[in-house]
């Protein structure tokens, strides 16, 4: 069904091309077109507030015993990173 609607649509289409095209139908801006007036009056508005608390990311490191295995086993220490969360000021 959509089909020759399709088809009657292009025909149309297609005439509407030939008729301007030949100069039967011609299109002439008779009037300029003008934005309508537009008055705006606004009064000073407000932002809302908000009271954010926020959890502090504390980044630093710390001294780890690592086993390292070599040709006798034996423990190093090693500075490591370690991130943690302070909230209100506790760790």
């Amino acid at each position: 069904m959509s089909r020759p609607i399709l088809i009657i649509l292009a025909i149309a289409v297609l005439v509407l091309i030939v008729l301007f095209a030949t100069g039967f139908w011609s299109v002439d801006q008779t009037r300029e077109a003008k934005l309508p007036d537009v008055e705006v009056q606004a009064q000073g508005g407000q932002l809302p507030a908000y009271d954010v608390d926020s959890k502090e990311v504390v980044v630093g490191t710390t001294t780890a015993n690592i086993e390292v295995p070599k040709v006798e086993t034996k423990t190093e220490q090693v500075q490591v990173p370690v991130v943690g969360v302070k909230d209100n000021g506790e760790q």
